[in-house]
């Protein structure tokens, strides 16, 4: 079952054409890994998903991109509402300088959660399924920015899930981490699908091959190619993709 759907999208950035007739549907419960070279536009699509490019001047989309059959670019459509449905992990850990605690509240508290057994609750639901409970748990007044790179990220990973989404944005949010917090996060994507949608953009081919379940490849703004991971990785159908893989380019 589709969760997210995309028709025939263009994005520019002023003249600047960034994505051309992008057609791409990411299945509920599923890892959708995006890879390509630098500057390719996969970040940029990612930025689409829950109109984070809304806050870019100059930045106009055509075509369609729905959400649950739900144009999230029609008039009607709560931006806050949708960024609530549809969360967003960045490259760079970026915790809010407070508390660990007030941290993962922030998000609750803005749409009206006040009680603090609810909120408690919240936190400590966000933090597990973050994989950093056991870390955390008896330092929650501690300020977030004192935590390391990796800790900062799964801090970042359950601020984003404790206002309750149904689809994870991460964009290349091991890239700034080292080899055992990277490990750690990959697990934790992995565990997080079975009640999330996840999509990840990745430089690093070996963990899209790792996590994810299917994997779009981006050149020059468009996609070239989108299959299962395996497939992609073991027998693509396009030369392009075959270069980028093998490392002949990129």
């Amino acid at each position: 079952m589709n969760k997210v759907t995309i028709k025939e999208m263009n994005l520019f950035y002023g003249k600047f054409q960034a994505l051309h007739d992008v057609n791409l549907s990411i299945q509920k419960n599923e890892i959708m890994a995006f890879i390509g070279p630098s500057g390719c536009g996969k970040s940029t699509l990612v930025k689409s998903l829950n109109r984070m490019n809304d806050l870019i001047e100059g930045c106009t989309i055509s075509g369609e991109i729905k959400m649950d059959d739900k144009d999230i670019y029609a008039k009607e459509c709560d931006v806050n509402r949708l960024r609530k449905r549809i969360g967003m992990v960045f490259q760079q850990p970026n915790p809010f300088p407070m508390s660990i605690y007030d941290n993962i509240a922030y998000g609750p508290r803005t749409h009206g959660i006040k009680n603090k057994q609810k909120l408690d609750e919240i936190v400590e639901k966000s933090l597990r399924e973050a994989a950093i409970w056991e870390e955390v748990k008896d330092n929650l007044k501690k300020n977030a920015l004192s935590l390391s790179g990796g800790q900062q990220q799964r801090i970042c990973i359950a601020r984003a899930l404790a206002v309750d989404p149904e689809v994870l944005l991460m964009d290349e949010p091991t890239s700034a981490l080292d080899p055992i917090s990277t490990a750690k996060i990959e697990e934790l994507v992995v565990g997080l699908k079975k009640d999330y949608t996840l999509v990840m953009v990745t430089h690093n081919m070996q963990q899209a091959s790792r996590i994810s379940d299917r994997t779009a490849f981006f050149l020059n703004g468009k996609i070239i190619e989108c299959d299962e991971t395996r497939k992609i990785f073991t027998n693509p159908q396009k030369k392009e993709t075959e270069d980028y893989i093998s490392g002949r380019f990129g």
